[in-house]
């Protein structure tokens, strides 16, 4: 790739941080003056700055079905912080994360006022985070969690934890089970994930430094909660999000981003 394209994402990247900071600390003013702004604005003002991250990013955008029209919990193999990115271009959403990266620098001063709910591991704290995501859902805001609890190398599921899609069964919140693949030269791209001790920067600038590859969004048909448990909801999403990523064949996109 060459470098002056190289160094143009650079310049992006930061210039696009900065308008991000920007907006962080004029939320942070609102909030100290008293008049915080509503979740739906911040999934909006997020949604904005995910697009511009992304138009940034090595990738093409393709999406396969129907993003939902009405709010939902939204599950999805993780792969990358990536999944992240490309997923909050789509709607304005929220995310449940781990309290790894609200230390991130600046990002996670982001994800927090962006509104994500931050989960400690082993910190005894499922029973609160289930009442936000249940509040979440409850006002009827987009959720977005990760059942597997970690990334993997997006060639297959790894198990779903139940407990974290007990908040759509306390609120009858519809589950919407999405299949995140990326693709280079039609095969998985090995690039991409985001595994183990990696470092946000040096994984940054690998993907940075290499062509465009594709990022497939698949929205599966949505699974309503009514009459199941949790461990039955994790099945189904796991097994309907792992039959697309069992099929080796590209995908025929319904809508393309770059």
């Amino acid at each position: 790739m060459g470098r002056l394209l190289r160094l143009r994402r650079y310049s992006g990247l930061l210039t696009i941080l900065g308008h991000g900071l920007l907006t962080a600390s004029w939320l942070t003013v609102r909030e100290h003056c008293g008049r915080p702004p509503s979740l739906a604005r911040r999934q909006y003002l997020t949604r904005q700055f995910l697009e511009r991250i992304g138009r940034q990013l090595p990738y093409e955008l393709r999406i396969v079905g129907e993003p939902p029209r009405q709010s939902m919990l939204w599950v999805a193999n993780h792969v990358s912080w990536v999944d992240i990115v490309m997923l909050g271009r789509v709607m304005p959403l929220s995310f449940l994360s781990k309290d790894d990266v609200a230390q991130w620098p600046l990002i996670g001063w982001l994800a927090h006022h962006a509104g994500t709910c931050f989960i400690r591991r082993g910190a005894g704290e499922h029973g609160q985070v289930g009442q936000q995501l249940q509040d979440y859902l409850r006002r009827e805001h987009p959720l977005l969690i990760f059942p597997e609890g970690t990334t993997s190398d997006g060639t297959g599921v790894r198990t779903f934890h139940p407990r974290l899609l007990g908040c759509a069964l306390e609120t009858a919140t519809p589950v919407q089970p999405v299949a995140i693949r990326y693709r280079r030269h039609d095969q998985a791209d090995p690039l991409s994930p985001f595994l183990g001790d990696d470092e946000l920067t040096s994984h940054l600038q690998r993907l940075l430094a290499s062509g465009q590859a594709s990022v497939e969004i698949h929205f599966l048909p949505p699974i309503q909660p009514h009459g199941l448990d949790r461990s039955t909801l994790a099945r189904r999403a796991r097994e309907s999000i792992a039959a697309v990523l069992a099929d080796e064949q590209p995908a025929t996109p319904t809508a393309r981003c770059a």
